[in-house]
């Protein structure tokens, strides 16, 4: 099986980034533009806070090379204020936003609230949600209770073939998230780097050492690849202080060749 593995950030429209990763002057609206020639994919923050109209989805997609991949975050009415009842409404809105960017839309994830516990009542709800979800999307769902992490939940997600995200954060510990490398439920995977706290608020430069647990994820998403047909990893600002630092430096712990800042000038100042 030949695994891709997609690397990037959440989000791209940062200030701080400028100089540290984007070419001095560049502008928020040359934003996405210059992230499309440094990495392959992006996860989309804004869609959690509310739908995208058409005209923003239809310039994402057209600020992007060829192969690039969004993954949408499903809006907080249906995961956090609606906690997935009566959602229909806003999600086949959202979901006509994101069949607006066509060969770039990768997975769609929903995030549930730490509030989301593993009562019954819940798990009720979440199998007529996940149930009525269109299969010809890709699907990842993130808990932040580890209650919900059972074998019974796993086989009911690769029912479905919806993926288990695989979080580094401060909810559900690492080892068990590592573990569940090995246990798939669908045929890609979605992980994502968050840090164990939200402290850092500058966002320029690298201000935590995280070598040990790029190590440990590199070796993990290794063996990931030989279980599913791509891979999706997204770093948080938080998880060191800088994410385009992240996403490098676990490209090159994968054998992958970054686009460093300086070359990144170049390739800006040759073809505008």
């Amino acid at each position: 099986m030949v695994t891709d593995i997609y690397l990037g950030t959440q989000g791209w429209s940062y200030s701080a980034w400028v100089g540290p990763f984007y070419p001095r002057g560049t502008s928020q609206s040359r934003m996405l533009h210059v992230y499309g020639r440094a990495f392959a994919t992006v996860e989309v923050d804004s869609t959690f806070y509310a739908v995208p109209a058409e005209p923003i989805v239809r310039e994402w997609r057209e600020r992007v090379p060829d192969g690039f991949v969004f993954s949408l975050k499903v809006p907080q009415e249906i995961t956090h204020t609606r906690q997935l009842v009566e959602t229909s409404g806003v999600l086949d809105q959202f979901l006509e936003r994101a069949d607006l960017l066509g060969d770039r839309l990768g997975p769609l994830l929903i995030q549930l609230s730490p509030a989301f516990r593993a009562t019954q009542e819940h798990r009720s709800v979440l199998d007529e949600f996940v149930s009525a979800l269109p299969t010809r999307y890709q699907w990842a769902i993130e808990f932040r209770d580890p209650k919900w992490i059972t074998s019974e939940m796993l086989d009911r997600l690769r029912a479905r073939n919806v993926a288990l995200a695989l979080v580094e954060g401060r909810w559900i510990r690492r080892r068990m998230m590592l573990d569940l490398v090995n246990r798939p439920t669908a045929d890609f995977a979605y992980v994502r780097w968050m840090g164990p706290s939200r402290t850092i608020t500058d966002y320029s430069h690298v201000q935590e050492d995280r070598e040990r647990e790029l190590t440990l994820w590199a070796d993990s998403l290794r063996a990931l690849r030989a279980r599913v047909r791509a891979v999706f990893g997204y770093f948080n600002n938080h998880f060191q202080g800088h994410s385009p630092h992240s996403v490098r430096t676990l490209q090159r712990l994968l054998g992958q060749k970054p686009v460093e800042p300086r070359a990144l000038q170049e390739q800006v100042e040759l073809f505008g």
